[in-house]
């Protein structure tokens, strides 16, 4: 951990010059307590780093939880073992998830799933209560429950350091998610227009708590951080029914674990409650289990907390960005990307090269400077890779 700043701690032992000064410029606003901790996968952002915890007293800045509102990870360690996999041709696997499962940008189901239908109904209920109407952010969200997303989004089948196997997958609030949260950061400006606030970055607008604004913020933020998780239960529900299926067996669950990393809640931290928005970033606390993924054909690692009281009980959310999209689809070629993805069924497609893991920074060292912040419970490795265009 290193002290770079007033009000700025950092454990990233190499970060992008503009994603400092984004944390730089976060961490001078009045309302920053006790100080902005910095990731060690910490890369460029709307706004905030991306890879940055931001507590906050009597204000959220909503560009500063990020676009997909609960983005995270869920895992599940099954009975299975390598040997049920070897021998087998696992492309039947890959294909019968993407079938389960509607992958890319914009997509959802024909109509709401069966297993989809209590948690549609339980999230219609909260939206009721939160006074949220879901349809005018999206006319598609209940059936956009169950669904990937495009991106960084993924959903693996792993394998651990005891040949176990593992259902491993990372998406968030999908559509609705995003446009509850482009229509709070539109508040936000609008509000600092008004006030004639000067901010260092437009996208660093904030909500004072005690307005209106601030509460409905909050109640939204609420239920899409909420959708978000059930939107990963579904999927899972669905991976490792075919998972069983493909093996002959139903799963017995040894484990589940699901934490968000783009997320904000009250915590009390330096003698003082405050607002900690997490951007790329999980919850660690002494004992708390977490997941990190690594990119697309690297380890991930299942993690429990270390409970570092300085970087606010957090840890790194993945391997983070060191190419923008555009410059990997540039450097790099779908020949490298399949030597990267020796070995991991997966689909072999150029869509992908943006998610090649040299775009990445390397999740080995990620992990070297997270040593404060987690203990490795589990590292996995990928059998099975499943993305959306």
């Amino acid at each position: 951990m290193e002290v770079i700043g007033p009000r700025l701690v950092s454990w990233a032992t190499t970060v992008d010059p503009q994603a400092l000064e984004q944390a730089r410029r976060t961490a001078q606003l009045p309302f920053v307590h006790p100080h902005v901790a910095l990731m060690p996968d910490a890369h460029p952002g709307l706004g905030a780093t991306v890879g940055s915890v931001i507590p906050t007293d009597h204000a959220i800045i909503p560009a500063a939880v990020g676009v997909d509102i609960g983005c995270g990870m869920i895992a599940v360690l099954t009975q299975f073992r390598s040997d049920d996999l070897r021998g087998r041709s696992l492309t039947p696997l890959r294909r019968a998830i993407e079938r389960a499962v509607p992958l890319s940008a914009g997509v959802a189901n024909r109509r709401v799933a069966a297993t989809a239908e209590p948690r549609v109904a339980l999230l219609e209920a909260e939206a009721d209560a939160a006074g949220l109407d879901p349809q005018q952010h999206s006319d598609r969200w209940r059936e956009q429950l169950g669904t990937l997303g495009s991106g960084n989004h993924f959903i693996e089948v792993s394998l651990d350091e005891q040949d176990r196997v593992w259902a491993f997958l990372h998406s968030g609030s999908r559509g609705v998610g995003n446009h509850i949260a482009q229509h709070h950061i539109e508040v936000a400006r609008r509000l600092m227009r008004r006030d004639r606030v000067a901010l260092p970055d437009r996208d660093l607008a904030y909500l004072v708590e005690g307005t209106d604004e601030f509460d409905a913020y909050i109640r939204h933020l609420r239920w899409a951080q909420h959708y978000a998780l059930l939107n990963r239960e579904e999927m899972m529900d669905r991976v490792i029914g075919q998972l069983g299926s493909f093996l002959g067996r139903d799963v017995r669950e040894a484990a589940r674990v699901n934490c968000h990393h783009n997320f904000t809640q009250r915590e009390t931290h330096g003698g003082r409650s405050v607002w900690v928005s997490r951007k790329g970033a999980i919850e660690a606390r002494e004992g708390q289990p977490g997941l990190i993924p690594g990119s697309m054909g690297t380890a991930s690692y299942v993690v429990e907390g270390l409970g570092n009281a300085m970087s606010l009980c957090s840890a790194p959310h993945g391997a983070g960005r060191r190419l923008s999209r555009t410059a990997a689809r540039r450097q790099f070629s779908r020949d490298q990307l399949r030597q990267a993805m020796t070995g991991i069924e997966y689909r072999d497609s150029d869509a992908f090269l943006d998610e090649i893991p040299a775009a990445y920074k390397d999740i080995d060292r990620v992990m070297a400077d997270s040593a404060d912040l987690v203990r490795v419970r589990h590292t996995l490795r990928q059998a099975v890779n499943v993305k959306g265009d």
